[in-house]
């Protein structure tokens, strides 16, 4: 299913540049029967409910043109929202030194959310800082990162 939305992330991208937005993650799966393909978007000044609606507009008659997805679906366009997950690379990059919530699969420790500051993120581990010390994960126990919310 990740080389389906790979895929839809590759075909809709330029539509996405045309119109001033980048794509930040794509998911494609199964969701009580029903298959779904989510595409977050984001920009600098923030998304509205109009960039939605019309890359949501301008993109479907292409995933019809070119039908990349193997099963019926419903097509969700959100923004990636303030409490973005990380999941590739260049996110990890931008959000060096931001305030992250780290869950795991399993517990390290007794606790399986961290929050502290990102520190780095490769192809095998995760360091993020807490509290004055650096907390070291391996990526295959790290379930999702996401953005801090601090009011």
């Amino acid at each position: 299913m990740a080389s389906v939305a790979k895929n839809v992330e590759k075909i809709v991208a330029p539509t996405a540049e045309q119109l001033g937005i980048e794509i930040w993650d794509t998911e494609y799966k199964k969701e009580g029967g029903t298959y779904v393909l989510r595409i977050y978007i984001d920009k600098k000044e923030g998304i509205t409910i109009e960039d939605c609606e019309n890359f949501s507009r301008a993109i479907d008659p292409i995933l019809d043109e070119t039908d990349p997805v193997p099963d019926s679906y419903v097509l969700e366009v959100s923004s990636a929202g303030l409490d973005r997950t990380l999941t590739k690379a260049e996110h990890f990059e931008r959000y060096i030194g931001t305030s992250v919530d780290v869950t795991l699969y399993k517990a390290e420790n007794g606790k399986k959310t961290f929050t502290g500051t990102l520190v780095s993120r490769d192809d095998e581990k995760l360091t993020v800082s807490e509290e004055d010390k650096e907390i070291i994960f391996d990526n295959k126990n790290v379930a999702s990162v996401r953005l801090t919310v601090i009011f």
